[in-house]
């Protein structure tokens, strides 16, 4: 077979049922490799951005890798900012990029770019294919390499005389993800730390999500009844209603969350990398604190805080092997205080001093099938989802750590594709959304309902807060002009809609819901609410360098 063919036949191995592109003609072999295989669906983008951000969302919903595609030196920027938040949300993604013919290499051939080393600082690895025959076996390992440890993105450069080119091909046994448990001494000192603890505390991460371990975390903290925190934008690693969640780390966290974090004098550490924003910019933690780490990554452990106890280990194999431990010590009254201490700032009940945020929130919990696949843009839009939406199953949150303006839609494209049976809600503000928009009409054409919540404030609101903060009245380059997003979507074939009260957001997501398209619901609100708990004027100026 063609090289293109091998391609085609490693993504079908591994049981990925849709592959994300911008068409090509570097890689025109392997889209008509794809013509012949009815088990892969092609889904082609408008932006190689957008299709990078619906891989990465796709491979979070069906915990298979992400497949992307696109052509050079041209192609492969596009796409790079799906690249970096796969690295950064430890997302398997394998990414295949057409390049220039062998011997035009090294020649600044038309739209070259070195590409194995372009990706190489945000990917796990990169490899050129120079050799036909070799491709069942470099693609089988990009995609052992993505899948396996911490997870994350591969690239795969295709120089276009090797995929038309014909070899006998020979395919491995199917991919096994290694799976190491703790060794019986790491267990032992885990329990010795965990008597001798007041006030334990459990930060989980997505580590916990990648390993599909969540009902051993439940059980772990229920057996010993420890509270457990989720580490930035992994919500629905532990139910939010439940009486042993103590809170989110993440931006904007309220005081008494954090009070919570400092007062314990032992941090269980699962499956997180305990990130810059998760640590309040490396700063929640103290050398007074006892640090147990379990994650599967070796380079992860001790990069940012030195641990008493390193394990590296998948975390639900590590669950299953604490699970078993015998502790003395009873922690029910500092879980209950910790329950407490999120209560008290967490409550999702909207009154009429509320801006209408909390409510399309509050009225999100109150529509949405428990079970509903949330995604998100970067933005403090997302503050009130972060703040007060009660996450209460498993795998119903996706969001970029990474920051990502752009993200919401095109990752809820790729999540309904990876979970058609669930609904599927975006929400973006007025900025990232523009980013991505033209990404509804592959919506449109491809028939994926999804329902776009966008936050209109006309202007960059994250950065217009951080101006004032730091240099009050002096706004430039926030402002943003009027765009009726509801109209934009009405012209490519979508149903939108604009909101300026709870009242039409219900009717509009009443709609969504019943008629089953995809749809934009453009919600009208004030810059001068600018956070969860800050206006404008509250702020101007209140940098202490000022």
């Amino acid at each position: 077979m063609t090289a293109a063919q091998a391609i085609v036949e490693c993504i079908k191995r591994e049981m990925i049922d849709n592959v994300f592109c911008v068409p090509g003609e570097s890689y025109l072999p392997l889209l008509d490799a794809l013509y012949d295989e009815p088990s892969i669906r092609v889904v082609s983008a408008r932006h190689e951005g957008g299709a990078a951000f619906m891989a990465e969302g796709y491979a979070k919903a069906s915990f298979k890798p992400g497949v992307v595609l696109a052509t050079r030196g041209v192609g492969a920027a596009n796409l790079s900012i799906g690249v970096h938040t796969a690295y950064q949300d430890s997302t398997p993604m394998v990414v295949f990029l057409g390049q220039v013919h062998s011997k035009f290499r090294g020649r600044e051939g038309f739209q070259e770019v070195d590409l194995d080393q372009f990706f190489k600082p945000i990917t796990k690895w990169t490899v050129e294919v120079k050799d036909p025959e070799r491709m069942p076996e470099l693609v089988s390992r990009a995609f052992r390499i993505a899948k396996s440890g911490r997870p994350g993105p591969v690239v795969v450069s295709l120089p276009e005389d090797v995929l038309p080119a014909e070899a006998d091909m020979h395919f491995g046994p199917r991919i096994e993800v290694p799976r190491p448990a703790p060794a019986k001494s790491e267990i032992t000192a885990f329990q010795e730390l965990l008597n001798n603890a007041r006030k334990p505390l459990i930060i989980a991460g997505g580590g916990v999500k990648l390993s599909q371990a969540e009902e051993g975390l439940l059980t772990f903290a229920e057996k010993y009844q420890l509270p457990v925190m989720a580490a930035f934008r992994r919500h629905d690693v532990f139910p939010n209603h439940h009486p042993l969640y103590a809170g989110h780390l993440g931006l904007g966290t309220p005081k008494q969350i954090l009070d919570t974090v400092r007062e314990s004098d032992l941090i269980l550490a699962l499956g997180t990398r305990l990130s810059e924003v998760t640590t309040q910019d490396y700063s929640l933690l103290t050398s007074k604190q006892k640090l147990i780490h379990i994650d599967i990554e070796q380079e992860v452990i001790g990069k940012v805080y030195s641990p008493n106890l390193a394990i590296i280990a998948d975390m639900k194999e590590a669950l299953e092997a604490v699970n078993s431990i015998k502790v003395l010590s009873s922690w029910e009254e500092w879980a209950e205080a910790s329950n407490r201490r999120f209560l008290a700032v967490s409550s999702i009940a909207a009154t009429e001093k509320d801006v209408i945020n909390k409510h399309i929130i509050s009225m999100m919990a109150e529509m949405l099938p428990i079970n509903s696949i949330i995604t998100n843009d970067a933005g403090n839009f997302a503050g009130w989802l972060h703040a007060f939406y009660p996450f209460k199953q498993k795998q119903t949150y996706i969001g970029p750590t990474s920051g990502a303006m752009g993200y919401g839609m095109p990752a809820a494209i790729g999540a309904k594709l990876g979970s058609p049976d669930r609904t599927v809600v975006s929400l973006s503000g007025d900025g990232g959304f523009m980013m991505t928009f033209q990404e509804l009409e592959t919506a449109v054409r491809e028939k994926i309902p999804i329902i776009a919540l966008v936050f209109n404030n006309n202007s960059y609101g994250t950065i217009r807060m951080h101006q004032e903060i730091h240099y009050p009245r002096r706004v430039i380059g926030t402002n943003l002009g009027e765009v009726s997003f509801s109209h934009l979507a009405n012209g490519i074939g979508a149903s939108g809609y604009t909101v300026q009260t709870v009242e039409e957001f219900k009717n509009a997501m009443n709609q969504a819901l019943k008629l089953g398209l995809p749809t934009v619901i453009e919600i009208l609100t004030d810059i001068e609410q600018i956070s969860v708990s800050s206006t404008i004027t509250s702020i101007r100026g209140t940098s202490p360098r000022k």
